[in-house]
């Protein structure tokens, strides 16, 4: 049995991020899945985990970590002998840590909340979460002009952290039929070797 075991739920785009970088970097990790429905990631000891109470969590051996992001940076930084994930050089690391911003900021707040409201009945400002996906959109739409991935040459966790909102903002009423770049590089992302995708959901199903 592996040493990483990734506590997650399947249609959690966090818990995608770091499921699909460990398998991008070749990883073995048992999955847990946590019963949000019933309240499992409130229960103690879900919490001694992630005090938080949110999935995803990460046991890696004796380490414990929560926060999607800071998962990534841990797996890239461990794991991957090439350092291309998350690269050593200090530019291209703030150039990676700039869109982990991106993602925990107006993605999370525009296409991940639209989705939210769509898929788990959350309630929140539908219309205001489109409006604020429309302008994230539009920008990342600019920035991927001329360009294959996020923020460096290559693929980074960059691109791992923002690709399951992005790729699924329909679900959440956000069409991203007027962003070609954007869906070229979910293309992009989508043809890596061991990528794993993220479970479609039909909208209207809460869990």
């Amino acid at each position: 049995m592996s040493a990483i075991k990734l506590y997650r739920h399947p249609l959690s785009g966090h818990s995608h991020r770091v499921e699909v970088i460990l398998s991008l970097l070749g990883l073995d990790a048992e999955i847990i899945d946590v019963d949000l429905k019933a309240g499992a990631h409130k229960k103690p000891e879900f919490l001694a985990k992630n005090s938080f109470g949110q999935v995803p969590a990460l046991d890696d051996g004796d380490v414990t970590l929560s926060d999607s992001n800071a998962i990534l940076v841990y797996l890239a930084s461990k794991y991957d002998t090439e350092r291309t994930w998350y690269p050593e050089d200090l530019t291209d690391q703030a150039e990676v840590q700039r869109f982990l911003s991106v993602a925990a900021g107006k993605v999370a707040f525009g296409p991940a909340a639209a989705r939210l409201v769509n898929v788990f009945g959350a309630g929140l400002d539908h219309d205001a979460a489109i409006a604020t996906a429309h302008g994230i959109l539009i920008e990342l739409e600019a920035h991927l002009n001329g360009r294959d991935w996020l923020a460096t040459d290559l693929p980074t966790i960059a691109d791992a952290a923002n690709y399951a909102y992005i790729a699924h903002a329909p679900e959440g009423d956000v069409s991203l039929e007027n962003y070609p770049n954007i869906r070229a590089w979910i293309e992009r992302f989508e043809s890596l070797p061991r990528f794993i995708a993220f479970e479609k959901t039909p909208v209207g199903l809460c869990a």
